[in-house]
């Protein structure tokens, strides 16, 4: 059975977390000012002894690759590139947005989530996934926010994540709620998709993987795949 250490640190939170065929079996995160780059190797240290295992009984390392932090992006894919060359295992990259999506389970039939990370201003990074089965709907992309955003969607819609309160009072859209519940990205919401990518042998070159920033926001409203 697959043992990953997942490694999610693209926001202000920075977390990990150690899966066994999908199992979460120990998780630690902190939100502290430059806690990725002082707490992060401690963080691996914690989940390790937590679940009673070693580095050398790994299989892989997941690390959730952006959108986020040009700086926090940094240092999670520096830290999971020496941990795959050192222990010679392969590199799995997945969407930080997925992983907020992925924290949802439960949902009415129908329903759809809108991850938001901030961004700036009244910028964000935004996707729309099916609640349930967390099939993409609209591809990840950066929104400039305006009332009428994501007019398109006709179907109830939970907005969420740190990007989302402030278009709360903006948004028109009626099938749209907000949620406080998961502002940000967590690394123990990364298991299941990374024990799939495992058992795929879906990798990402570790010479080649770079993080997905996505620079360029526009005024324009997402393409929306049909419902």
């Amino acid at each position: 059975m697959s043992l990953i250490l997942s490694i999610e640190t693209s926001t202000p939170l920075c977390s990990v977390a150690l899966h066994r065929a999908g199992e979460l079996l120990a998780t630690h995160e902190t939100q502290e000012e430059g806690g990725h780059g002082k707490k992060l190797t401690r963080l691996i240290e914690s989940v390790f002894a937590e679940a009673q295992f070693g580095l050398n009984q790994l299989d892989a390392i997941a690390l959730s690759i952006g959108p986020g932090s040009y700086t926090g992006l940094r240092i999670g894919l520096a830290t999971a590139k020496g941990l795959c060359f050192g222990l010679d295992i392969p590199l799995i990259t997945l969407n930080t947005l997925k992983v907020m999506a992925n924290a949802w389970t439960n949902l009415p039939s129908g329903t759809l989530l809108l991850p938001m990370l901030d961004a700036r201003r009244m910028e964000v990074y935004a996707a729309i996934f099916e609640g349930n089965n967390k099939q993409i709907i609209s591809e990840t992309s950066p929104i400039i926010l305006e009332p009428d955003s994501f007019s398109t969607l006709n179907q109830a819609t939970i907005a969420f994540g740190n990007g989302a309160p402030k278009w709360k009072a903006a948004c028109e859209n009626s099938f749209i709620s907000f949620s406080e519940e998961h502002p940000y990205p967590q690394a123990q919401f990364m298991g299941a998709d990374a024990h799939l990518h495992f058992e795929m042998k879906d990798f990402t070159p570790i010479v080649q993987a770079e993080p997905a920033y996505l620079k360029e926001f526009m005024g324009i409203k997402p393409k929306i795949k049909s419902l």
